[in-house]
């Protein structure tokens, strides 16, 4: 009996063993098809939302999170902005919509956690899952825009490119739309820069689709999500590649890739409908911007109210009952929605987070380029939210994850007994 009980022991813990492999390689299929489907938003909530929300439950019990300190700093920042905001909802006229307005601002930031603590747990292969789902979905959204733009199916136009000739994809709005693919670009161009044209295979094929999808979704902010994303990116592995060597194989593929760019634009430009809308959505000042009633007077109104009232109005109060508009732009927004307390704190979040990106690129000199693709992608979401609202684009709050789980593992000692797992 005693020479059985040992071959027992092995052979039930193997059988454990066994399952939980098999649990793991199916919470990260979960995990990668929550990202995959994030670019299919016809309605709100969407069906990557009912995944992610399993995801946020999923993820610490099969145990493939980490939370560290850092982690809970992070949840606490974020917490402390959805308090903000909740008690301004006590200054509203009407509760319901800035409640729901807030609670999901508090499921995309749990989130965001979860997925940083994901990032954590083994940060090059979970980033890689994250983006590889990510331009899965960034291609579809793009391949249905054309199909639509283009009507190459009975009934698609109306489906994926009906707002006046712009391309929205699987998306509700084509500005949405502009900014989700600028992530994934940045992470196809930087494959391309580091592999090379030779072996860069499916990039080379993404790369234009997504920056001709980028252009036709004609959204202003997104084109100066994009041009602040490349000229950053350009800059951040300029300055940390390893060897002058690098430096000037950058140099020469950013030549090469703005000549593309320039020849897609000019043959996107030779279709008169898509050279008349560009003239339109070129001007930096739109009627709705300057007008009297404007984008640019309801900001001014919203500074004021933002000084008057330090615990803010609650969310969307302000186009209810004070302007007919929302203020178009995050920042101010923020005040607005969650007073001094949640303004000022999402400002330090966002802040905080250009940090941890930029620290991470320093880190990473001569790595694999994801640190400045994932710095350069948020500094554009940055600018973009001077412009527009992006406190709840789902992108944003992934990107932010991947950035706080990156640099959070940098800071943070393995345990010596944990297994590490290989990449997907």
């Amino acid at each position: 009996m005693s020479a059985y009980a040992p071959t027992q022991i092995d052979f039930l813990a193997g059988d454990r063993r066994g399952i939980g492999i098999g649990v793991t390689r199916l919470a990260l299929a979960y995990v990668w098809l929550t990202i995959a489907l994030s670019g299919v938003v016809f309605s709100e909530p969407a069906l990557c939302d009912a995944l992610m929300v399993g995801a946020i439950v999923l993820l610490p019990v099969v145990g493939l999170t980490r939370f560290t300190p850092g982690i809970a700093f992070y949840l606490m920042l974020w917490a402390l902005i959805v308090a903000g905001g909740y008690i301004a909802v006590t200054q509203a006229g009407e509760i319901e919509v800035p409640i729901k307005h807030m609670s999901i601002t508090l499921y995309l930031a749990l989130s965001s956690v979860v997925m940083a603590a994901f990032v954590l747990q083994s940060p090059g292969p979970n980033i890689r899952l994250i983006m590889s789902a990510y331009l899965v979905a960034a291609m579809v959204a793009a391949i249905a825009g054309f199909i639509g733009y283009f009507s190459l199916v009975p009934g698609a136009h109306d489906l994926f490119a009906p707002e006046f000739g712009r391309v929205r994809g699987t998306f509700k709005d084509p500005n949405v739309l502009g900014a989700f693919l600028v992530p994934p670009l940045l992470y196809v161009l930087n494959s391309i820069v580091r592999a090379g044209v030779l072996r860069s295979g499916f990039a080379l094929l993404a790369a234009p689709i997504l920056l001709l999808a980028s252009l036709l979704a004609f959204s202003r902010g997104a084109w100066v999500n994009l041009a602040v994303a490349l000229v950053v990116y350009a800059y951040l592995a300029f300055a940390s590649a390893a060897s002058h060597r690098q430096r000037l194989q950058l140099i020469i593929y950013v030549t090469v890739g703005v000549l593309v760019a320039l020849g897609i634009l000019a043959a996107a430009l030779s279709v008169p409908s898509i050279a008349e809308l560009m003239h339109m959505r070129a001007s930096l000042e739109q009627p709705y911007d300057v007008a009297q009633g404007g984008r640019f007077v309801g900001q001014a109104q919203a500074l004021g109210l933002v000084i008057t009232h330090p615990i803010g109005l609650g969310a969307l109060e302000f186009a209810r009952a004070y302007y007919d508009q929302d203020a178009h732009e995050v920042y101010l927004s923020m005040f607005l929605n969650a007073g001094w307390l949640g303004g000022t704190l999402y400002i330090a979040v966002v802040l905080l987070t250009i940090g941890l990106g930029f620290r991470q690129v320093v880190r990473d000199r001569g790595g694999d380029g994801v640190s400045a693709v994932l710095a350069a992608a948020f500094i554009g979401m940055v600018i973009e939210g001077a412009i527009v609202d992006t406190d709840h684009w789902r992108h944003f709050y992934l990107i932010m994850a991947m950035i706080w789980g990156l640099a959070l593992a940098a800071n943070t000692p393995r345990d010596p007994g944990r297994v590490k797992r290989r990449a997907p």
